[in-house]
Formats: C-alpha cells, sequence, structure tokens
C-alpha cells in the first residue's frame, strides 16, 4: 500500500528526528548494528549526523582534533539556563574558566567535601522505618541534591531544596523540550512553555546572585564551591569571576552533578535489588571494612567492591548517555571526510555494551572491574564522564559521592523490590532516568 503524500513529505522533513527522538537508545543502537563504526543519519531536511562507535576514531573527535569541533546545538538550547558554563562555552574561554574551576576538584578538597556527603546521606536515612517501601528515585534525587547543596553552598537541606531543588526541576523538564526541539521557538515569543521556562531560571538567578552578592560582604572564607570559585584568579590576569560567571558556572555545576548521580545510585540500588548475591557480597565489604562503626572518608580506599558496582552501573546506564559535535570546519576522522556543519553523535550507553570490549554485555558484573580491567581497554570503550580536554570536572567528585552515599545506605539497610513492581525501563532525558521511578522495600540489617 502506498503511504500517503503528508506522510512520506514529513519523512523527508524530519529524516530520522522522529524515530531517535522516540527511542534514543534502540536508535542508536540499531544504527551502531546496522552500520558499524561510522552510522550516518539525518536529523531534519539539512542536519547531516553520524554515529561514531570506534574508540580510536571517538579519540580523534574528544582529544586529537578536539580543536575542529564545537558543541552541539542540543546543549546551545540550555544557554539561557547556564550561560557561558564549562558546560557550553568553547575555545580559549572554556580552557580559561576550566583552569579557574578546576582547583575546586583537588584531591584535599573532595576529600573535605566527602564527610558532608556521608552527614547528608546519614541525617536523611535517619528517620527510615524497618520494613518500609521507598522511592529510591526521589531519595537519591533529594539526597544529591542536599549534598550539593551543603558543598555548592553551605546551605542545610531543607533550604537547598526548597530554594534551588523545586525551580531546576521545572527547568529541566523545559529544557529537555528545547533540547529535543528541532526548532526551538526564541525565548522571545510568549508561548505557555518559554514563559515557564523563563520564569524558573528568574527564581534560580535571584536565589544564586543573593548568595554571590551575600558572599562578597563577608569577610570570612569558606571552604564550599562557591567560596573557592570566588577566591580563584587567572594566573595572566590575576582578575577572579564576576557575579555573571559564577552565576554560569554555578548554574551548570548544578545541573551537571545532580542529576546525573542520583540517577546512577538509582540505578545501582535497582541492579542490586536483582541480584541479591551481589547485594550480600557488597555487604560483607562493608561489614568488613566498617564493622560496628561509622564509615568515614578514610574508608574510600577499602572498598573496592562498592567502588566496582558503581563503575558496571555506569557501563550498563551511563547518566551521560550521548555526546554531541559539531565540525567547525571540514575534518577527517578516520578515513571519513566531514563536512562543515555536520553533526557527530558518539553514544557511551552504545560502547559499554559493545561484546568486544565486554562478555556478557548485558549482564551486571561488578567483578569485570577487578584486576585494573579497565586499563585492558581502549581508552573510548569505557568512558562513562566522557573524555578530552571536556572530560567531566567533576568526576572524582561524582566516584566518592556515588560510593559513600551507597556505602553509607547499604551498612544499615538491605533491599529487594516488591513483586507488584512495574517493568523499569532507562528514560533518555538529559540524562539517563528509570522509568518509571524505582520503589524499593528496605530492611534495617542488624550488623
Amino acid at each position: 500500500m502506498n503511504q500517503p503524500l503528508f506522510t512520506i513529505t514529513k519523512k523527508r522533513l524530519s529524516g530520522h528526528l522522529h524515530s531517535f527522538q522516540s527511542n534514543p537508545l534502540a536508535f542508536l543502537s540499531a544504527m551502531e548494528e546496522q552500520h558499524g563504526d561510522i552510522a550516518p543519519f539525518r536529523f531534519g531536511p539539512f542536519q547531516r549526523v553520524y554515529l561514531v562507535s570506534n574508540p580510536d576514531l571517538i579519540k580523534e573527535v574528544l582529544v586529537t582534533k578536539q580543536e575542529l569541533f564545537v558543541k552541539s546545538q542540543d546543549l546551545k538550547a540550555l544557554k539561557p539556563l547556564i550561560g557561558e558554563g564549562l558546560l557550553t562555552s568553547e575555545k580559549d574561554f572554556h580552557l580559561q574558566q576550566r583552569r579557574l574551576i578546576q582547583p575546586s576538584y583537588r584531591k584535599s578538597h573532595i576529600t573535605h567535601y566527602a564527610q558532608d556527603m556521608i552527614a547528608t546521606t546519614s541525617n536523611y536515612i535517619s528517620n527510615w522505618k524497618d520494613i518500609e517501601e521507598r522511592n529510591l528515585t526521589n531519595d537519591m534525587m533529594n539526597i544529591t541534591l542536599g549534598i550539593i547543596s551543603k558543598t555548592m553552598f553551605s546551605l542545610p537541606f531543607d533550604e537547598g531544596n526548597a530554594v534551588i531543588g523545586e525551580p531546576m526541576e521545572a527547568v529541566m523538564k523545559l529544557g529537555i523540550r528545547r533540547m529535543r526541539s528541532l526548532l526551538p521557538l526564541p525565548l522571545l515569543i510568549p508561548t505557555k512553555n518559554n514563559r515557564r521556562f523563563k520564569q524558573a531560571i528568574k527564581e534560580l538567578d535571584q536565589v544564586l546572585y543573593h548568595l554571590i552578592e551575600k558572599r562578597r560582604k563577608e569577610s570570612v572564607k569558606h571552604k564550599d564551591v562557591l567560596g573557592i570559585l570566588m577566591e580563584a584568579r587567572d594566573e595572566e590576569k590575576g582578575t577572579g569571576m564576576s557575579d555573571i560567571q559564577l552565576r554560569n558556572e554555578m548554574m551548570t555545576i548544578f545541573l551537571a552533578g545532580h542529576e546525573t548521580t542520583a540517577n546512577a545510585l538509582s540505578w545501582a540500588f535497582y541492579l542490586l535489588s536483582k541480584h541479591p548475591d551481589i547485594q550480600e557480597k557488597l555487604h560483607q565489604e562493608l561489614d568488613t571494612v566498617i564493622g560496628q562503626g561509622h564509615l568515614t572518608p578514610s574508608h574510600f580506599q577499602s572498598l573496592p567492591y562498592t567502588q566496582n558496582i558503581i563503575s558496571e552501573t555506569m557501563r550498563l546506564y551511563p547518566p551521560a548517555y550521548v555526546i554531541g559535535r559539531k565540525a567547525d570546519t571540514a575534518v577527517t576522522i578516520g578515513d571519513h571526510p566531514f563536512k562543515k556543519g555536520d553533526m557527530v553523535l558518539i553514544s557511551p550507553y552504545v560502547m559499554h555494551r559493545k561484546s568486544s570490549f565486554f562478555e556478557n554485555p548485558n549482564e551486571f558484573i561488578p567483578e569485570r572491574f577487578e584486576h585494573a580491567f579497565i586499563k585492558s581497554l581502549p581508552t573510548f570503550a569505557y568512558f562513562p564522564f566522557g573524555g578530552g580536554p571536556r572530560v567531566c570536572i567533576g568526576n572524582h567528585f561524582a566516584m566518592m559521592e556515588a560510593v559513600l552515599v551507597l556505602a553509607t545506605i547499604s551498612h544499615r539497610y538491605s533491599f529487594k523490590m516488591p513483586e507488584h513492581h512495574p517493568i523499569v525501563k532507562p528514560q533518555p532525558l538529559i540524562t539517563l532516568r528509570p522509568k518509571p521511578r524505582i520503589e524499593l522495600l528496605m530492611e534495617k540489617r542488624r550488623v
């Protein structure tokens, strides 16, 4: 049967965009399976897109020829929210900002933040009941929100959730629509979504600028991220960040560092609830290392299996499941020529499930990360935090946070999924969320 002219015309106009938007993970996986290292497709009538799925070619895009690429159009849709922050800025300005921000994530600072991670988690779960069903997805969002509010601004838990968490959630939902749209309407056009987006950004701006102004007037130095960034100085010019720069980087760190870790933790609890043998092995490690005492930052290095659980979780469900770049000039990757304006997609989700690098790639096997397994892989076979000059600046912070939150909760509770729980599937938004939200039956452990 012939297709209606309208349907054919619509397909010609949208290209593969509808298929990608409907199910990005299935679409990208199918493209790699059908076409191999470089899979061509199209977004809209003119945008050529290529999925690159070879570690050596990915290295060319993200490292050796990275200066020939810029961030993709979807992230630029977030500029009204995060401005020229580390996530969206380019070239020399990006390099300058990264140098200013890097000191916030030195090992000494992350160790200091670790105590806040443990304390925030411990306080949050202190009123949990025995044999209680908990919405772990919500709980992880709340805990990571509390941690980032404390480590960034020294805000207490309730205040951080009220003044930052609620408007940020609204912004993210609306931001996703802008990122997914082929032609997002300019914010000047007063549509309902545009008005809501601008109002939520306005609320966040009021909070952030108030915090910055308050700090400017104080004589005491703070050891949180905002305090360190306010002290940072350009090595050549000796200048610090303006209020606008501080606001942009705070918004960027919050956006990149809150939901990503929360989702990784939700997936970790989900996977552990489906694999009681692995959960038992986790409990054995925690009992041996912590015993009847309390978790401390110094325990982190003594929890290799807990770390492997997080690494394996991010292999199966990398929070940043796709990375986009646009060719800023004509460039050849491998033997393939790209024209200026061509879009390149790189998917950690696809790469992490390739059987050529991972035996039984769809199985949850934390043990695979033992014996320095990562070092045996090509650099871009496993890269949950991206790579190259734009690798996630908070990767060590995020790893420590995920391990310490998982250890704090798992030392005190065992958990299983109720029989009535619906099937959980990944929902690829800005990050890879579980859908529906994960609800687990939590039972206090007698250590």
